[in-house]
């Protein structure tokens, strides 16, 4: 009786592991034949580099540098002071240029007082004239009744051509004064937009001593040092913009029959190694490769074409948050 039982006991565990084996065997292959189609539609390549935009940092006005704040490598944000220039020169413009900017404003003020002033004159002038007249009238029946000497009228007359003479003054005078002042405000002043302008380019000198950085990212390629006379336009360093690289990929071009725009790409760097994933997406294909752009382009009119495998380049955007990190 013992000995039936110890011949089932051993049946039913070799079926159970002929059913485990064959559930085992199952799962390795579904595993074996997913991974099998999932690299079939991957493609890698190893010839593949990080390129950025490089902005170059070049000096917009003249003079010594004082102060250079970073080197190579150095994370530096959108707006930081990368290089200072000595103010003195510029300090002493923009003095001149606001006390050139008060002078002519003061002038130009007088000018508008000049004004009521004339036309207080030439009111004056009117009303000396219209009594004049007034006078010479009445005194001219006067003499011609004898009432009054020749001599008087004659007096009355010259008070009367003396009048109209003022009043012609003051006016030519008002008119003179008020072609200067073209009855335009004070701001619009051609002289005070003039000095108003040079006071701004002067101000804009000043602030140009100090070259900030246009965006935020890493320094590279410095070049200016302390006690260095610069001048306009002057390269001094580069910013690479931290959020704006990317990484060109070349393929073997009959690797890139599924390639499409917008396909996510992962991202393995020799600097960090496996462990370090970034992620990316296809921006952009070559529609050619390096030869096709060369300046005298291969032409093979032998009849001796061989065929050879082309590489084209793949552009592949970062993710600017990975970068960040």
């Amino acid at each position: 009786m013992e000995q039936i039982n110890s011949n089932k006991k051993h049946s039913n565990r070799r079926k159970y592991f002929s059913l485990l084996a064959v559930v085992l065997f199952i799962a390795f292959s579904g595993a074996y034949a997913y991974w099998s189609m999932e690299l079939e539609d991957m493609i890698s390549t190893d010839d593949a580099y990080v390129t950025g935009n490089a902005d170059p940092i070049s000096a917009q006005v003249s003079g010594s540098v004082t102060v250079v704040n970073h080197k190579d490598t150095n994370y530096v944000r959108q707006g930081d002071i990368l290089v200072s220039l000595d103010k003195t020169d510029a300090t002493i413009a923009l003095n001149k240029a606001k006390n050139n900017l008060a002078n002519i404003v003061r002038q130009t003020n007088k000018l508008y007082l000049q004004d009521k002033q004339y036309s207080a004159e030439v009111a004056s002038a009117r009303i000396q004239y219209q009594q004049s007249l007034e006078d010479y009238n009445r005194r001219v029946p006067l003499a011609k009744q004898g009432v009054i000497s020749k001599e008087t009228l004659e007096h009355t007359k010259d008070t009367l051509i003396s009048s109209k003479a003022a009043l012609n003054a003051a006016i030519q005078a008002y008119k003179a004064n008020k072609a200067l002042v073209m009855n335009t405000p004070l701001n619009r002043q051609p002289q005070v937009v003039e000095a108003a302008d040079a006071t701004k380019e002067a101000w804009l000198a000043l602030k140009r001593t100090d070259i900030r950085s246009p965006v935020t990212g890493y320094i590279a390629q410095r070049s200016v040092q302390v006690g260095e006379t610069v001048s306009p336009g002057q390269s001094l360093m580069a910013v690479v913009p931290a959020r704006q690289m990317w990484v060109n990929a070349n393929f073997k071009e009959t690797q890139l029959t599924d390639v499409r725009i917008g396909q996510s790409v992962n991202i393995i760097s020799d600097l960090y190694g496996e462990n370090v994933v970034f992620h990316g997406r296809v921006t952009g294909i070559n529609m050619g490769t390096g030869n096709a752009f060369s300046l005298l382009p291969a032409q093979n009119a032998t009849g001796n074409w061989i065929k050879i495998v082309q590489r084209v380049p793949v552009e592949v955007s970062l993710d600017p948050k990975e970068l960040m990190e």
